[in-house]
């Protein structure tokens, strides 16, 4: 069974650091980009930053130079490293995977995950 389930969401002061997995099963991940989008109330689901099948990252602006994609194929995991945590990245984080290419759109993306939540307090 297809599966994606992300964890390590929680609540941080503005500043702080938080580590999000991407645990996957039921398929091959190596063949997958991973992308993590973030949705906060009210807003559209917004790409965060993507890894492609051999390891090329992309990021969106207002995360390049404080968050890091990386991901282990042997482990089935894909981690989101986010440091320097503001306000603004507060939202529920999701994984996503799309076969070979990240893309930007999240209609682009097959299979999601059912989320976690992070709250940055100032």
């Amino acid at each position: 069974q297809l599966q994606l389930v992300e964890s390590g969401g929680g609540l941080v002061q503005s500043g702080g650091s938080l580590r999000l997995s991407c645990t996957a099963s039921g398929f091959e991940l190596g063949l997958y980009a991973i992308g993590w989008f973030r949705q906060a109330p009210g807003r559209e689901r917004e790409g965060v930053a993507c890894i492609s099948p051999g390891g090329r990252t992309k990021y969106e602006d207002s995360v390049e130079g404080r968050f890091t994609i990386s991901r282990d194929n042997a482990k089935n995991t894909v981690l989101l490293e986010m440091n320097s945590l503001k306000p603004e990245d507060t939202g529920r984080y999701f994984c996503a995977r799309r076969l070979v290419l990240c893309r930007p759109g999240p209609g682009e993306y097959d299979s999601w995950g059912q989320g976690t939540q992070v709250t940055v307090s100032s």
